[in-house]
């Protein structure tokens, strides 16, 4: 899958596993550029919108659990994204 061997190469510790939290935010991210492309050009689109926001919660509890388990890697998840940070933290 040459998608997720980008965000694989992308990772700055080299991990190969799918379920470590960086790599999900990575291909979250990757999941939320283009569903918001798509609402672009469809903006009535109100079942990709509710997927949308279902994604971005998700997204906000992997970034709330890698805060607490390693800060490190979480920076540089944000500085490498360019994503913002949690609100309050």
């Amino acid at each position: 899958m040459d998608k997720q061997g980008s965000i694989d190469s992308q990772l700055s510790s080299g991990n190969k596993n799918t379920g470590f939290a960086a790599s999900q935010i990575y291909y979250s991210t990757y999941r939320v550029s283009k569903l918001t492309s798509h609402l672009e050009l469809h903006p009535k689109d109100y079942s990709s919108q509710i997927g949308l926001w279902k994604l971005l919660g998700k997204r906000k509890r992997l970034l709330a659990y890698l805060f607490d388990k390693d800060m490190d890697i979480y920076l540089r998840i944000l500085k490498k994204l360019g994503i913002r940070g949690l609100k309050g933290r």
